[in-house]
C-alpha cells in the first residue's frame, strides 16, 4: 500500500512523516510529484501557515491539484488533510482576504471568535475531541490543536471547544480533514493515522 504525503513547501513534513511510520506505514513517499500522487493508495495533504500561501503553493506544484482531483474525487482514494491542509478542501478561506481553496467541502475558513475573553487566539494546546456521530477514524479523545482560523460548513463530524464549537474534523466519502495536528497528539494521533492507514471507506 503506498502512501503519498504531499510537499508543496507548506506542511511540518518531517513530524507528519515520523508519525505516520511510527503508526505503521512503511511504503510512505515524500513527494512534490504529481504522477506519484496520482498512483498513490493514500493520499496525505499537511499544512502550516495561511490559507491563502498554502493554497498558492498547492497550485504551484505542476499538475498536483488535477492528480489530487483525480485520484481521491474521481477514483476514491482515501485523503488526510492535516491542519491547513483540512481548511483547503473548503470553498474558501477568509485569511488575509479571500482565497479559493479545493472546494470539495461546502464551507469557508473564518478567524475564530470565542465567545469569551479568556479563550484566546490562537487555539492551542491540547482539548478535547467531541463527535457529533459516529464514524470510525475520530472517536473521542484529546488532541492537539494551533490554529487561529476555523473551518465552518458542512461535513462536521467533531467539535472542540473555545469559548464556543469549534470544528475538529470534517469527513465526506473518502477524505477526512482534522484541524488538530495527529502527529502532536501522541497516543490519539497515533491510533487515528493507524486507523487511517487500515480505512476502506
Amino acid at each position: 500500500m503506498t502512501i503519498a504525503l504531499i510537499d508543496y513547501g507548506a506542511g511540518n513534513l518531517h513530524s507528519v512523516e515520523n508519525a505516520l511510520r511510527a503508526a505503521g506505514a512503511t511504503d510512505l513517499t515524500v513527494t512534490a510529484d504529481a504522477d506519484v500522487v496520482a498512483k498513490a493508495d493514500r493520499i496525505v495533504l499537511p499544512g502550516v501557515g495561511a490559507f491563502g500561501a498554502c493554497a498558492n503553493a498547492l497550485r504551484g506544484v505542476p499538475g498536483m491539484v488535477e492528480a489530487m482531483e483525480r485520484r481521491v474525487r474521481q477514483e476514491g482514494a482515501p485523503f488526510l488533510g492535516v491542519c491547513v491542509g483540512m481548511q483547503l478542501m473548503a470553498d474558501v478561506g477568509e485569511e488575509m482576504g479571500q482565497h479559493r481553496g479545493l472546494g470539495w467541502v461546502r464551507g469557508r475558513v473564518r478567524r475564530l471568535e470565542p465567545g469569551t475573553m479568556e479563550a484566546k487566539v490562537p487555539h492551542m494546546g491540547w482539548n478535547d475531541v467531541v463527535p457529533l456521530g459516529a464514524h470510525p477514524l475520530v472517536p473521542a479523545g484529546e488532541a492537539y490543536f494551533l490554529h487561529s482560523y476555523a473551518y465552518e460548513g458542512e461535513d462536521v463530524i467533531a467539535t472542540s471547544d473555545h469559548a464556543g464549537p469549534v470544528t475538529a474534523a470534517i469527513a465526506r466519502d473518502t477524505m477526512l480533514g482534522v484541524q488538530f495536528h495527529p502527529e502532536k497528539s501522541q497516543r490519539y494521533g497515533l491510533a487515528m493515522l493507524a486507523k487511517f492507514l487500515e480505512w476502506r471507506p
